[in-house]
Formats: structure tokens, C-alpha cells, sequence
């Protein structure tokens, strides 16, 4: 996987909490408490204001796009998620073990987002990524098998200008006919995937899909959509939320997605029902 795909790697080895447990124990954090985040810090308390600051801004942005305002109350008093900055990015490395190229990381299951002082991406990119992550996950859980795709998509979208890059080049990918189709980004695990270019082509079909629902349904018909994932039902099925009257709603779904790109200019015609 590309590194732009891959801006987190989401790591949950016992190796690495074995490694930060033993690091917290052995030297002394400072810590910044907001509603729903700690920061932990060792030095640079602004920055870590701004880490603060920022992570709350997102988790009110994320909800409210989402639709999950009603149910994103859950990161409260010993539920906050924990942040933890380290001083540099050789601390950071050696600490989390992460490859050279990473600018930050996320234990989903335990609710932490890692990074460093320093990390220029880390407050308008890492952090409503991640943020976004964990939001999507506590709602419709870890056990839902969701196309990747869906997953990725909402936390691109999240980050900031993603959605305007994206709008700007969907359309010369399509006309060049490189699209993958909806049927194959749904199949694919792009884990699995060493081509840079599907890698990347992928990621970005993610982001405007999410930017297409949205536009074409509104927050509140994909809060039911993410519903019946979390209960269980297929996907092929959930989609039924947006086209209940069609019996191919993946097949409805990419001819009005592809209508989406190639007629309106950066989403402006296109309006919530």
C-alpha cells in the first residue's frame, strides 16, 4: 500500500502496548484533559493545547456530518480517548515501532491516536482521519464485515481540503476510463495490494463515493445505512436503504455516482432528498 494511502499504520500488537506500558511507566507524562480526549505530552504544552483543541473541534465536525451527534456521547470521563505526543519523531519511532515513513498511529481497540511534536500532517490530516476511525467503529462495531472502502472513504473525507481535491480530479480519472468499478472496490482488500496506482485509485473512489452519498442522501439516510451494517445485514442488502424499489442497488448505485462526476461541477447540483 502506498504511503499516502497508508498516512496511519494501525498497529494493535501486544509488542507495541507492551512497549508504550513500560515507557509510561518509566517516565513521567504531562497531560491535557478535555470533554473527550487526554493529551499526554512530555514537552511543548501549545502544541498540545492545539492537539487538544483541534481533537474536540473534529469530534463535533465528525458527528454532526455523520449523523452520530444523537450517538457519539460515549467518549466521556474514563472513556476519553488518549493521545499521546512524543517530543521528536526519533522517540516516536523508536517507541511504536512504526516504519521510517509513518507520521502517527492508532490502537482502535484501546482508543489511542500516537504522533510527535513536529508532525506537520498530523493536525489537518492524521488527526480527523483517525478521529473519524474511531467514531465510524464505536457505532457500527468491529465484527460488521463493511467493504473497506466505506471505512477509508468517510475518514478521507474527513480530512481537511480532501473533498475538494478529490471533486477536482474524479472527473479526468474517469474520462481517462481508469475507474475501478464499484463492484471490484467493493471485492477488494486493498491491503493486500503492492499497485501503487490501484492503491491510490482506490482511496480516492473511497472519499467521492462517501462525497456522492452524501450529497445524493444526507446524513440521516446514512446513519440508517450504517445501521443495518451494525446489525448485521449484508451489504448488497443495506444498500437497499437508498434504493429500496431496485433490485441491483450496487449497479444503481455506481451509474449514479459515475452521473455524479461527469455532470455536475465539484457536487454543486447535486442536493440531499
Amino acid at each position: 500500500m502506498s504511503k499516502s494511502g497508508r498516512l496511519f499504520l494501525r498497529k494493535r500488537s501486544i509488542v507495541f502496548l507492551f512497549t508504550l506500558l513500560i515507557f509510561l511507566q518509566a517516565e513521567e507524562w504531562l497531560d491535557l484533559k478535555g470533554t473527550h480526549f487526554i493529551v499526554f505530552f512530555k514537552e511543548n504544552r501549545e502544541f498540545a493545547k492545539e492537539v487538544l483543541r483541534k481533537a474536540e473541534y473534529y469530534y463535533r465536525r465528525i458527528a454532526l456530518d455523520l449523523g452520530y451527534e444523537r450517538y457519539s456521547n460515549f467518549w466521556l470521563w474514563d472513556k476519553r480517548v488518549k493521545i499521546f505526543i512524543y517530543p521528536n519523531y526519533s522517540l516516536f519511532v523508536n517507541s511504536t515501532h512504526q516504519p521510517a515513513w509513518s507520521k502517527g498511529m492508532a490502537d482502535y481497540q484501546n482508543k489511542m491516536i500516537v504522533s510527535f511534536y513536529g508532525s506537520e500532517r498530523f493536525l489537518t490530516t492524521i488527526l480527523p482521519h483517525e478521529i473519524t476511525h474511531l467514531i465510524f467503529r464505536d457505532y457500527v462495531g468491529f465484527k460488521s464485515n463493511i467493504p473497506l472502502w466505506i471505512d477509508e472513504g468517510i475518514a478521507q473525507w474527513e480530512e481537511e481540503g480532501k473533498r475538494e481535491f478529490v471533486r477536482k480530479i474524479m472527473k479526468i480519472l474517469l474520462h481517462k476510463g481508469k475507474l475501478i468499478p464499484l463492484k471490484e472496490l467493493t471485492e477488494t482488500d486493498i491491503r493486500s495490494i503492492n499497485d501503487e496506482e490501484k492503491v491510490h485509485l482506490y482511496y480516492v473512489e473511497a472519499v467521492s463515493l462517501i462525497d456522492f452519498i452524501m450529497k445524493r442522501f444526507g446524513a440521516t439516510k446514512f446513519i440508517d445505512f450504517c445501521r443495518e451494517l451494525r446489525d448485521g445485514t449484508p451489504f448488497l442488502d443495506a444498500l437497499k436503504v437508498f434504493y429500496p424499489q431496485i433490485d441491483n442497488p450496487l449497479g444503481e448505485l455506481q451509474d449514479e455516482w459515475i452521473k455524479y462526476i461527469n455532470e455536475s461541477r465539484e457536487g454543486e447540483r447535486w442536493n440531499s432528498e
